[in-house]
């Protein structure tokens, strides 16, 4: 599926369905509430996106209903209810979401993708997450720069209210500054833990590793200085 806005609702449809499967309403209604938070979110382009992932192999349909076994061949039930389409990831969408959550590049920084790329964070390497919050940072960075530019430039000829407006943009932009310092120095707290901790482990086995090697107490004595004694 193209980059953009497709692939910004390809991950969210194919990290909803990791979770569990879902059938249509309840995916709307997890991507309003994902995507809502970020942009417009198109009810119009949820099922070409299903439809597409569908030819793809990347999802299937389960027709289930909550009175009566549903048959293949109709999504209409014997007892006349119809059918719910429950949505699941086969294993090749499960390879194409991994695929996914590697990507640290400038997409997954932009103001659509990246709140789509946090709300999956649990299922991203510490790498990936890393450098796409310190992505997302140097971003926001360079915006607060021209902002600021900006601002001087303009402050005279504005009336009180842009001026206030422009303001609050700038105070939102350097709170989410603030904030991705906190998490990129959490993270990075992390990773020097781990990092510790598997040091540790091997320095561990490794010695236990030596303890048991067959003959060692043995080579310990040969080696031994003998007591003139």
């Amino acid at each position: 599926m193209a980059g953009g806005r497709g692939g910004v609702l390809e991950l969210a449809v194919l990290g909803s369905l990791h979770e569990t499967p879902l059938h249509g309403y309840e995916l709307r209604k997890r991507l309003n509430a994902l995507l809502g938070m970020f942009r417009a979110f198109s009810y119009g382009s949820l099922y070409p996106c299903l439809r597409q992932l569908l030819t793809d192999g990347l999802i299937v349909e389960d027709s289930a209903s909550s009175t009566a076994p549903a048959h293949a061949e109709s999504p209409i039930t014997l007892t006349g209810r119809r059918s719910k389409i429950v949505y699941k990831l086969t294993a090749e969408g499960k390879e194409r979401l991994q695929e996914l959550l590697t990507q640290a590049g400038p997409s997954a920084w932009e103001d659509e993708s990246f709140g789509v790329h946090f709300a999956f964070f649990r299922h991203t390497e510490a790498e990936v997450r890393l450098r796409i919050l310190e992505g997302r940072r140097s971003r926001l960075e360079e915006r607060l720069d021209g902002v600021r530019t900006a601002l001087a430039r303009t402050r005279e000829r504005l009336d009180s209210y842009t001026l206030e407006l422009q303001r609050h943009g700038l105070e939102s932009v350097e709170r989410e500054v603030r904030w991705l310092n906190e998490l990129i120095a959490t993270e990075r707290r992390g990773s020097s833990a781990d990092e510790e901790r598997h040091s540790t482990e091997g320095s561990t086995q490794e010695e236990i590793s030596r303890a048991s090697a067959p003959g060692a107490d043995d080579t310990e004595r040969r080696i031994a200085p003998e007591d003139d004694n």
